[in-house]
């Protein structure tokens, strides 16, 4: 029986071609840490631990510190095909880390996804090979938005995601000059990251939705730990609102449902672990009729792909968020997804089809 005899970590940084500015950080790198398992017949399986001190304080020297032990000790000399009993083993490893969770869970899924010589969206369950994506229009002033906007509805995006919560002050003229830019057909969706109080949240999309500039949705617009506040800017709006930081894992997840915080989640692998939970809270969100999308932090193809997977396997219920790898000015891995426009394909190759690191 095929067994794990390799673990190893890569730390890998790129360039963006365009800076991304948000309400809690602004960056023109992707840094982020790789997994690599490998097997006695030279199969090897990928996963990603982005680096996100802002959200989960994760770092990639604390990443790679869990994956070189606890993690590391979990999945060495074990078979890739006991897969469930390895997820559930590498969950319960250690406290947190759920970036580095994610990654081995990732590699996990790949590794024995190229075992059975199919995709990773068909080990899921799908032979859908193609999801649609968003794109941000990171956080500037009215011309820097507006124009930016224009650019990527020309580039083939029909939903932008635009960073708000810089400046409550100035939001509702920002995105008014973005709507303005773009058109009525094209989808603006706002993402404050925590900017607002759950007064200035409200101020803001109600004026808004009194000079009618149609915004699909608000992420998180209050901070994290604010659920009450969440709650009460869900219950005096019209304009749906999502959670994201608020809502790490399954834990999370039910919290939101019972106090009726928010409208939709935004699921993470590197928020809550990987895709064994990441299925699971899309899951219960949908049996509980809280919209879903899957969305990612500042990663790579790798952690993008397997992602992207999980939606063409599992769907959502909006647009996902998975442009993340888009924002690279070239690729650090061989081969892997590819963008055309909001139209992310996955290969059709075993696994993740990512054959190496560039």
């Amino acid at each position: 029986m095929t067994t794990i005899t390799e673990v190893r970590c890569h730390r890998l940084e790129a360039a963006l071609h365009t800076p991304f500015v948000t309400a809690l950080r602004s960056t023109r790198t992707l840094e982020t840490l790789v997994v690599e398992l490998g097997t006695e017949d030279g199969l090897r399986g990928f996963g990603e631990a982005p680096q996100v001190w802002r959200v989960t304080g994760e770092s990639l020297a604390g990443a790679e510190a869990c994956l070189s032990g606890p993690l590391k000790d979990v999945v060495l000399d074990r078979a890739p095909a006991d897969l469930h009993d390895l997820l559930v083993a590498t969950s319960s490893a250690v406290a947190g880390n759920f970036g580095a969770k994610a990654a081995v869970d990732v590699a996990l899924h790949d590794l024995a996804a190229r075992l059975a010589g199919v995709s990773l969206p068909r080990f899921l369950g799908s032979t859908r090979h193609e999801v649609s994506t968003d794109v941000t229009i990171a956080a500037g002033d009215v011309d820097e938005l507006a124009s930016s906007a224009a650019e990527r509805v020309k580039a083939g995006f029909g939903v932008l995601k635009l960073k708000v919560g810089t400046d409550a002050a100035t939001d509702c003229s920002r995105v008014q000059a973005v709507r303005e830019s773009v058109g009525a057909d094209v989808v603006i969706r706002l993402d404050a990251n925590q900017g607002w109080s759950a007064r200035q949240a409200v101020a803001v999309i109600r004026s808004l939705e009194d000079a009618g500039v149609g915004v699909e949705f608000v992420e998180q617009p209050v901070p994290a730990a604010d659920i009450e506040g969440l709650a009460a800017v869900t219950a005096a709006v019209d304009t749906p609102v999502l959670a994201d930081e608020s809502c790490f894992g399954l834990r999370d997840l039910s919290r939101i449902i019972e106090s009726r915080a928010a409208d939709l989640v935004n699921v993470k692998l590197a928020k809550c672990g990987g895709l064994r939970v990441a299925r699971a809270m899309l899951e219960l969100a949908a049996a509980h009729g809280v919209g879903t999308l899957v969305g990612s932090m500042m990663e790579g193809p790798i952690g993008v792909g397997a992602a992207a997977s999980l939606v063409a396997a599992y769907g959502t219920t909006a647009i996902s968020d998975l442009d993340a790898a888009w924002w690279l000015a070239s690729s650090p891995v061989v081969g892997g997804l590819m963008y055309d426009g909001a139209t992310i394909t996955l290969p059709e190759t075993p696994g993740l089809g990512i054959e190496a690191l560039a």
